[in-house]
């Protein structure tokens, strides 16, 4: 299962973006609530309902974590003691992460980034503890992948389905969407 957590704050786009493509992979995604609240507000005020709260989540079925930013949602989301825990044990395992917009700083913060190239919103280069921070828009390294912010949302998607699907299908999606 892939789980996009969302705290109130998020950036709406960098969250259902990658809903959708994952979706359209045929993966099992998740909108996880680290609040416990049904319903979680964007940083624009658009109230988006979750599946289920993350108190309530298997830790063991998670195959994968998808942060995205907006302010204070990375924010929120980092202050959420229980979801930095199942982080870290994610990243004990290797298993795959994505973070786009600020929600990289996450990773930097927690000590994630060490060695790694990554990329973030203008701004938060500094919280990349560890990383080589890089311009690009999207950037893939090992299992951790970041994302510039909402314009990107597309690429980053693509990018997490190609990791998890492989190139074939995210080749497939990109032309039934007009990206390829």
């Amino acid at each position: 299962m892939v789980c996009i957590f969302l705290a109130d704050g998020f950036e709406m786009i960098e969250a259902l973006t990658p809903c959708d493509i994952l979706h359209r992979a045929g993966l099992d995604v998740r909108l996880v609530s680290v609040s416990g609240k049904e319903f979680v507000r964007s940083t624009h005020g658009v109230d988006v309902k979750t599946d289920l709260a993350l108190c309530n989540l298997d830790p063991v079925a998670v195959d994968m974590m998808i942060l995205p930013g907006g302010m204070p949602g990375a924010k929120n989301l980092y202050e959420s003691k229980p979801l930095i825990e199942l982080l870290m044990r994610h990243a004990e395992q290797n298993k795959p992460i994505g973070a786009i917009c600020a929600a990289p700083f996450i990773l930097g913060k927690c000590g994630l980034l060490q060695g790694k190239k990554a990329t973030c919103y203008p701004g938060f280069e500094s919280d990349l503890l560890g990383a080589t921070s890089l311009a690009d828009g999207v950037v893939r390294d090992g299992n951790i992948i970041t994302a510039k912010g909402m314009g990107v949302s597309l690429d980053f998607a693509l990018e997490i389905c190609e990791m998890l699907c492989g190139k074939e299908k995210r080749d497939e999606i990109a032309k039934a969407i007009m990206m390829a």
